[in-house]
């Protein structure tokens, strides 16, 4: 097939470091390419892939950022004509008014968590199709044109599984309330297990979170703070790990990535029930679904009985990118609803 990617142009393809879209873009790119599709890449000048890459005109300053964003879109629009299927994966809406018209199937996959705000537009355009990377996404925004669920998915080789972990808890995220890290740092303490902390702050109201109320408690010899990491470093954090804490208040997660990295490590999680988590996670086989810092801190102690083994198994059969990979080719061939598989 000839099928078009459309990131967004905020970050690379893949990012440097944080870009959780962006990343499962070029995971999915990649894929296609190996398995012999004519693939392009609509994304940033400074992406990296093996497909065709076509990029907007750079523009990074301040606000209008957004103006790449509108000259991608042109470029889609005038080689439309040439694909057999086009993959939005915006992380804002401008798209909706071109997806309508274009002569071509196209798929929009809705990667954030959901804005209910957003319901006025996507009534508008309710013929554009969609797609959710979970169920529970799907609760805020009812009535949508859903052609189906596809969870995100990992290359095998991107992570290997760590049979023996190490004696701490790891957090991994952006830092912020929805998040968790305070949280993390909390159960860790009262687990009595150092916990290594990695991340950095994304909005505003992060970086005001992590000064007023994250780095007080960042003076604890048994936090360890490493900022932002990357693949080889996260290998290290999340294989070592005892235990990776999800204890997020964000009870629209529409997916949670790093999830199915720690999984891909053969690593446990233990995470607040919100959103996607209990789609995502297999109770007592991947990890443990906890209520609040106590359970977590019990859990914390039961990690060891998981299968680590049995961990990265599931991983392999559930968030593989292959499988992801064939899911989106049957929508892209239009067969519409397509299920998540147990």
């Amino acid at each position: 097939m000839r099928i078009a990617q459309v990131a967004p142009v905020y970050a690379s393809v893949p990012p440097k470091k944080y870009g959780g879209v962006e990343r499962v873009v070029s995971y999915l790119t990649e894929e296609l390419v190996a398995h012999g599709h004519e693939v392009t890449l609509f994304a940033r000048r400074d992406s990296e892939t093996r497909a065709r890459l076509v990029s907007p005109t750079p523009i990074n300053s301040g606000t209008q950022a957004r103006f790449s964003e509108i000259i991608q879109l042109g470029l889609v629009a005038s080689l439309a004509a040439e694909f057999d299927a086009i993959h939005f994966h915006t992380v804002t809406e401008f798209h909706l008014p071109l997806a309508r018209l274009l002569p071509r199937r196209n798929i929009t996959t809705c990667h954030g968590t959901w804005d209910p705000r957003l319901m006025v537009l996507y009534r508008e355009f309710s013929d554009v199709p969609v797609v959710s990377i979970s169920e529970a996404q799907r609760e805020l925004l009812p009535g949508m044109n859903w052609q189906g669920t596809v969870y995100h998915g990992l290359p095998p080789d991107l992570y290997v599984l760590q049979r023996r972990p190490g004696a701490y808890l790891a957090f991994l995220g952006q830092l912020s309330f929805e998040k968790g890290p305070v949280r993390a740092i909390r159960i860790a303490r009262r687990a009595g297990i150092p916990l290594k902390l990695a991340g950095r702050p994304v909005t505003s109201d992060d970086r005001d979170y992590v000064e007023t109320t994250l780095k007080p408690l960042l003076d604890d010899q048994s936090v360890e703070y490493l900022g932002e990491i990357g693949d080889d470093e996260k290998q290290e954090l999340l294989g070592n790990a005892l235990a990776l804490l999800f204890p997020i208040a964000n009870r629209a997660e529409p997916f949670g990535l790093v999830m199915i990295e720690a999984m891909a490590c053969g690593t446990p999680i233990i995470a607040y029930p919100g959103g996607s988590v209990a789609e995502v996670i297999d109770e007592d086989v991947t990890g443990f679904l906890v209520r609040d810092e106590l359970e977590a801190v019990e859990a914390v102690h039961r990690a060891a009985s998981i299968d680590r083994v049995r961990c990265r198994e599931v991983f392999e059969k559930r968030f593989s990118v292959s499988r992801m990979v064939q899911d989106y080719l049957k929508l892209y061939a239009g067969r519409s609803e397509v299920a998540v598989q147990p």
